[in-house]
């Protein structure tokens, strides 16, 4: 029991100690939170001065809201030093509750205060700022001329189509650079009224347009040095097309090769010469055009390497598929009303690659001679194909017939029973 009786005594005074910190502390809090709010309030005159009343509205509502949470702070420390300030949990819930408000209060001080102070140094370096951007607009001016000169060797050397996007940029920089000097003169004028919000947007307006004119003139001493390095490109690679062409007029004969020659002549024959030109235009058309002969030339290559049917197995494949469509068209004709759709799709299918065959052979006849690869391979697939639904059509007409003569005899059966 006395061991015990130690123990809450020690509580008891290391408690004490923890609340008699608790108010200094909040003590503490409520001195550096009235401070800051009176160093706010001179600040808050001072930025006014500064900046303009409309400024500093939300420096205002803050510094507000500051001071309700201090008259709410205080309020609760006279609270805790009445003559019957409540239980000591009470007490010690009001200190918390004091510290809380004050940092608080401050934190929300601190965060105007800073931006505040920003803008106050900004609004000091706006003479500097007005003069470097006026030095600005000046320095982008003397840019325009050599810019219309460029322009100017441009659509000498160039098809109109290609300087569609650096042909008007001269004439939309002098009115940039217009708006921006007329915008700076603005904004000159609020600033001295006292007007410094209109002040800054008519600034950020002068800056922005200034900014455009950089990248307008910018993006014509650019394209000047694209369009070279396109006619560059383009004689490169007009030279490979010209290579690979004969290299694809010596290869084995091939469909896809010889549409693919046909287009790359034609690029090669529309470039028109010296001077007036798109190159990039011409540059897109010839890599096109070169990029699918390659193509072509692989894929004939690749097929070069695969097996191909035998040019003795075209007529034989034609041939089989005559006659399995010659049986299944007696077979449909001999049985009318029993065949079902089915059958008949097949054979119409059937029928209509073998007509479209014989267009393609530009000949029905079966003895046509076949001896492109590619060719060859087409004739067999579409003359198997034809085989295979001829086939299919005999299948399905067969059954339909069963079915109808099983139909039938169960018809004449029922009769004799009745």
């Amino acid at each position: 029991m006395t061991g015990f009786r130690v123990r809450r005594r020690l509580g008891a005074h290391q408690l004490e100690a923890h609340d008699a910190d608790l108010a200094k502390r909040a003590g503490a809090a409520l001195f550096a939170a009235d401070e800051r709010i009176r160093v706010a309030a001179d600040e808050l005159g001072f930025a006014e001065a500064e900046l303009g009343a409309g400024a500093i509205q939300r420096l205002s509502e803050t510094l507000a809201d500051a001071r309700g949470h201090l008259s709410t702070a205080f309020l609760l420390n006279r609270l805790n030093h009445d003559a019957m300030p409540g239980t000591a949990d009470e007490v010690r819930a009001r200190y918390e509750r004091i510290v809380q408000l004050c940092e608080s209060a401050e934190d929300l001080l601190d965060e105007q205060l800073a931006a505040i102070t920003e803008r106050i140094a900004h609004a000091r370096r706006e003479p500097e700022f007005i003069a470097g951007l006026r030095a600005e607009i000046e320095r982008q001016r003397a840019r325009v001329p050599l810019v219309e000169e460029a322009i100017g060797c441009l659509a000498a050397r160039y098809a109109r189509e290609a300087l569609i996007t650096v042909e008007a940029d001269a004439a939309e920089a002098e009115q940039l650079l217009d708006f921006a000097e007329h915008s700076l003169r603005v904004a000159e004028r609020r600033r001295a009224a006292g007007a410094r919000d209109q002040a800054q947007a008519a600034l950020e307006a002068s800056a922005q347009a200034v900014r455009r004119v950089a990248a307008i003139l910018d993006a014509v001493e650019i394209f000047e040095v694209e369009a070279l390095r396109a006619e560059s490109a383009l004689a490169a690679i007009v030279e490979e097309s010209r290579r690979h062409l004969a290299v694809a007029l010596e290869a084995p004969p091939s469909r896809g090769v010889a549409t693919a020659i046909g287009e790359l002549r034609a690029a090669l024959a529309g470039l028109p010469p010296g001077v007036n030109t798109d190159p990039f235009a011409h540059l897109s058309r010839m890599r096109t055009a070169h990029a699918a002969l390659e193509s072509a030339m692989a894929a004939a290559r690749e097929r070069a390497m695969m097996p191909s049917p035998p040019v003795d197995q075209v007529s034989p494949a034609i041939e089989a598929a005559d006659r399995k469509l010659d049986v299944a068209r007696d077979a449909i004709a001999r049985n009318p009303g029993r065949i079902g759709a089915e059958a008949m799709k097949a054979l119409a299918e059937s029928e209509r690659i073998r007509i479209d065959l014989g267009h393609y052979l530009s000949s029905p006849a079966v003895t046509v001679s076949v001896t492109d690869q590619d060719h060859q391979a087409q004739v067999v697939a579409m003359a198997r194909r034809a085989a295979f639904l001829a086939s299919e059509a005999l299948f399905l007409a067969r059954r339909d017939i069963e079915a109808s003569r099983h139909h039938g005899l169960g018809r004449g059966a029922m009769s004799a029973v009745s």
